[in-house]
């Protein structure tokens, strides 16, 4: 009885027609390494920019002993990417409360998210929820989305940075309550000229977004991991005559959406694959440099 026949792999056309020196290749990245994350720098700083990338390397020679030189190798840059799936869980919320001198009752904060996980340019519905049963007035409301990158690497620091913000002049008086809904946005197009901004990949590059969350698993070394990234809502109530209130909301950016990804399983042997050389598109203005000056 015959065999079924086994399906051609879309390469195989394009190797064919290289000839008998043309050898495929595959390889898996293990699951606890870090995604691919680069630190803009400032407008002064000088040297390696800080970050996270994965180079793939091949180079032909007679015996494995012999080392590698840029004659007789190539190298291929790509990045590593993770994908979050939209699982219905619970709403992101905190709540806190503040009492003041000569105040006998508190004032009392509510904020939450619609949900958990938001795509690159989704936008963020923050429920605001403010009931003032204090003497003291507030004059205004800030509501601002923070990146965090937590440096693991030769030594431990923190950048932060506000990807998004509004502030509204909007009154709480004495004895009443206040409920709005704010929208914000992170983009990285207006964030470019931040100092410390995670990335998933170069400024230069047309299709580099802000870095995604770092998904760390139970039990994990986050020093292998590199760089940290974390994203946090802020909601701050400005009060007249006293301390400021003040929460976080923990939620997760991941810039790829899962259900926009089609891959093509059916090719019939007519398909005509043609290789063509990649070209990435590069923003205006930005200069390029040589890949070996790019990280520490």
């Amino acid at each position: 009885q015959p065999s079924p026949p086994t399906p051609i792999s879309p390469s195989r056309p394009p190797l064919l027609k290289l000839g008998q020196h043309a050898h495929p290749f595959s390889f898996t990245i293990p699951q606890n390494l870090p995604c691919s994350v680069t630190l803009q720098p400032g407008s002064e700083d000088t040297g390696k920019a800080c970050g996270v990338d994965f180079e793939i390397r091949a180079f032909c020679a007679k015996a494995l002993e012999e080392k590698m030189h840029k004659r007789n190798s190539v190298r291929l840059v790509i990045r590593k990417v993770q994908f979050v799936p939209e699982i219905p869980g619970p709403q992101p919320s905190a709540e806190t409360a503040r009492h003041f001198l000569m105040s006998d009752q508190s004032l009392h904060l509510e904020a939450s998210l619609d949900k958990e996980l938001y795509y690159h340019g989704e936008p963020l519905n923050v429920n605001v929820h403010v009931t003032n049963n204090s003497t003291k007035t507030i004059k205004k409301i800030k509501v601002s989305v923070r990146q965090y990158a937590d440096i693991c690497l030769f030594s431990t620091a923190q950048y932060k940075c506000p990807v998004a913000q509004i502030e509204q002049d909007d009154q709480v008086s004495p004895s009443s309550t206040f409920c709005k809904v704010y929208n914000l946005t992170p983009l990285l197009s207006e964030n470019r000229e931040k100092r410390g901004l995670a990335l998933d990949g170069k400024l230069k590059h047309e299709d580099t977004n802000l870095a995604s969350s770092t998904i760390v698993k139970e039990g994990a070394n986050k020093e292998v991991l590199g760089i940290l990234v974390s994203y946090r809502v802020k909601v701050k109530l400005v009060v007249s005559r006293g301390g400021d209130v003040s929460m976080e909301l923990p939620f997760i950016n991941d810039p790829v959406d899962t259900n926009l990804i089609e891959f093509e399983t059916n090719y019939g042997t007519d398909d005509d694959i043609v290789f063509e050389d990649f070209a990435r598109l590069r923003l205006k203005g930005m200069k390029d440099e040589d890949y070996d000056d790019q990280f520490c």
